[in-house]
């Protein structure tokens, strides 16, 4: 069994109290004291639930219920957060009930969803919480049949005890446990005792979504709001003036308002707005630079020749290893602005009520919306309350608070409760944008094929460090020059899933196969040899588990059965991301001259996989969303506005260019890691080392679609 301190266990428990005889435990998620238990009324509990960040209550029924702190946008972690509080408790799952927690930073540090860190931040802590209820209710069961506790096992919600036969679910002891203190140490499973962590478990609002009930944002209704829609500038434009007079003429607009650098047309419904927004007559001038796809292109050659760049690593001499090296290569890749396209397009909620604040809707991030809104309006922050619906995607664009403030400043300027809702040309046009990013890599040979030296130069519009200066290859080259620029442009950028390696590990992947084709050795033991030499001799720093990444690696090449078939041309990568590593192997078979995906295969390490259901969703769901934005994705600005402004022009991928999916674990023994975005990654490396491999030709830039190397290539998918 494993043993939780004192000092961890001061994270966890809040209070357990009686409310018609159930057992309320709330459990903080920063320091605080254990105390002793308070008998609380119904309607005392429920107060206390509206404010907790998380907690576990259980009836006189023996139902449980289980708060989830964390914003749930299909990353399941409304699920498996309430999977291991079961677990630890050993309830009977199915008389659990979970439901999503709002904001209270008193008692959560993390409450937050993004960078995949939910569930490592919170394992141990979600483990204590279902662990000291158990051992309060086995007390009061010993206490109550007056026999010692390490007689007594729980299974399924049940307590019992062997020797007298007796027996009794959760509910019949709440009661007494309540007027129990919870013990300094509590002890905790062995992993090989689970029973619910690891088994596959169906979403806990898959029937609420199946059966159309308000769970979303886009749901939410508050008798009396009005609804807004807004017209934003262009990227580097301001408003000059606006003439408005059309758009209050339509029926069912109430109100035109300038908010900051935008005009938001009230009303009712969301249809007379639209129809309205479509009639402001808007003038812009420049606010700074107004950019177009063509300048870009330019500034980026210009960067990666010329431009002067932070140093993020230096290893040995690199520029003797060049100069010294029996063959170099060298090769660009690039990548263009990204849209993030959730399905549910950009919604909030505000009311405004003098110096108080009611907030409602989907965000990753509640607190900075908390907070951004109390800066904007003036305000202390804890006026602000933030209620958290179910988001309909978000990967990263839901981590700015620029729709939540809309809302809020609407609602002030009005004075009534706001709704704003964006459209999906608004959520298209006025979005912020996976930054695009250009590489420019080399790599020195020796004469045997060893890799001496290597260098990254990466140019990033808003990307801030464009590299992964400590991730594979580093540690495994002796001569190592990794360098970042980052240039500061009009168009808003932000966080795209599995920022910045969404592309930067298609680049770095497919160059290492175009460095191991140059070195005549086989991509798969090319990469496996660096990490041999990063294990038993690395260099400098390293920011990934070697053992780890040669697990996938090795896996990956025996399920997908690398180099063993003739007829299928197979393309390779790996990579580390978000605490987790993840190798992918894409079949490509030559049917009537004609090269068609079959397969991806992919082997994960995310440490413990808490429910196979949830994660296979989440791999898959990377490796589709990396292959669509891979293949078709790409966003193109002129004037600052981008040309693509709804799906008949911004390509997304369909569910018939979807391959056949293999997926695999590999068990490496450790606590749970990030899920969420590891799979993306490593998926267009894999696509364009196969395409390379069945067709000659490189793709260096994406979408692949658009490149002149594919012009030619019809690239079929068939599920087998």
């Amino acid at each position: 069994m494993a043993t939780i301190t004192d000092t961890k266990r001061r994270d966890f428990l809040k209070l357990a109290a009686t409310a018609t005889g159930g057992l309320f435990i709330g459990f903080g998620w920063s320091s605080c004291d254990s105390p002793k238990v308070k008998v609380l009324s119904t309607d005392e509990i429920l107060a206390q639930a509206k404010n907790f960040n998380a907690y576990l209550s259980i009836s006189p029924t023996g139902d449980v219920v289980i708060y989830s702190p964390n914003p749930e946008l299909g990353q399941n972690i409304k699920t498996s957060f309430p999977m291991v509080v079961a677990e630890e408790l050993d309830a009977d799952w199915s008389k659990v009930r979970v439901l999503q927690a709002n904001l209270d930073t008193e008692k959560y540090d993390r409450q937050l969803t993004g960078g995949s860190g939910a569930m490592p931040h919170s394992w141990e802590r979600l483990r204590k919480a279902g662990a000291t209820a158990r051992h309060l209710l086995v007390a009061a069961a010993a206490k109550t049949w007056q026999v010692s506790a390490e007689e007594i096992t729980v299974e399924n919600g049940v307590i019992s005890h062997k020797g007298s036969s007796k027996k009794g679910h959760f509910g019949e002891f709440v009661a007494e446990a309540s007027t129990m203190t919870a013990p300094e140490d509590v002890k905790l499973k062995e992993k090989k005792d689970f029973k619910i962590i690891g088994t596959p478990v169906k979403n806990v609002d898959s029937k609420d979504m199946y059966t159309g009930k308000p769970l979303f944002g886009l749901d939410f209704y508050r008798e009396g709001m009005v609804n807004a829609m807004i017209q934003r500038p262009p990227f580097g434009m301001k408003i000059k003036a606006v003439d408005e007079s059309a758009a209050r003429a339509v029926p069912g607009v109430s109100d035109v308002v300038v908010i900051g650098n935008s005009v938001a047309v009230v009303g009712e419904k969301t249809w007379p707005l639209m129809k309205a927004k479509k009639l402001l007559r808007v003038e812009y001038e420049p606010d700074g630079s107004v950019e177009s796809t063509a300048d870009h292109d330019r500034l980026f050659q210009q960067l990666l020749a010329t431009g002067k760049a932070d140093v993020k690593r230096k290893d040995g001499n690199v520029d003797a290893a060049f100069k010294s090296a029996a063959q170099v290569v060298t090769a660009e890749y690039q990548c263009p602005f990204l849209a993030h396209s959730p399905m549910e397009p950009e919604n909030f909620f505000a009311h405004v009520q003098g110096d108080k604040v009611e907030l409602v809707g989907p965000t990753q991030t509640p607190d900075r919306a908390r907070q951004d809104t109390a800066q904007l309006l003036g305000i202390p922050p804890e006026n602000v309350t933030v209620q958290i619906t179910r988001l309909g995607g978000g990967f990263g664009r839901r981590l700015r608070t620029d729709f939540a403030l809309e809302a809020a400043q609407i609602s002030q300027a009005t004075g009534k409760p706001v709704k704003v809702t964006w459209s999906r040309e608004d959520e298209l046009t006025g979005g912020a944008y996976r930054p695009a990013v250009r590489y420019r890599f080399e790599a020195a040979l020796d004469a045997e094929g060893n890799m001496i030296g290597y260098k990254l130069r990466g140019v990033g519009m808003n990307a801030g460090n464009s590299t992964r200066e400590n991730n594979f290859p580093s540690g495994a080259v002796d001569n190592v020059l990794i360098e970042s620029i980052d240039h500061k442009s009009s168009i808003t950028t932000n966080a795209w899933r599995a920022p910045i390696t969404n592309f930067l590990a298609y680049a770095e992947q497919s160059f290492l196969d175009e460095v191991a084709l140059a070195a005549k050795k086989d991509p798969v033991q090319f990469r496996l040899d660096l990490l041999q030499r990063a294990k038993t001799n690395p260099v400098g720093e390293l920011g990934y588990d070697v053992d780890r990444m040669i697990g996938v690696v090795k896996t990956a090449a025996e399920k997908s059965n690398w180099g063993k078939n003739p007829d299928v041309q197979q393309g390779f990568s790996v990579y580390f991301s978000h605490r987790s590593y993840v190798a992918q192997v894409a079949d490509i078979v030559m049917e009537n001259n004609t090269p068609t995906l079959k397969k991806i295969t992919a082997v994960t390490d995310c440490g413990m996989v808490i429910n196979p259901t949830g994660a296979n969703h989440q791999v898959r769901g990377g490796i589709v969303d990396g292959m669509g934005h891979a293949m078709y994705g790409n966003l193109t600005f002129e004037n600052g506005l981008p040309k693509q402004r709804n799906f008949d022009t911004y390509r997304l991928i369909r569910l018939k260019e979807v391959p056949e999916i293999d997926v695999h674990y590999v068990d490496s023994g450790f606590d749970p890691t990030g899920l969420g975005e590891p799979a993306l990654p490593p998926t267009g490396g894999a696509i364009a080392n196969a395409i390379f491999k069945a067709t000659g030709r490189r793709l260096r830039s994406q979408p692949f679609i658009e490149q002149k190397e594919f012009s030619d290539i019809r690239l079929e998918i068939r599920r087998a």
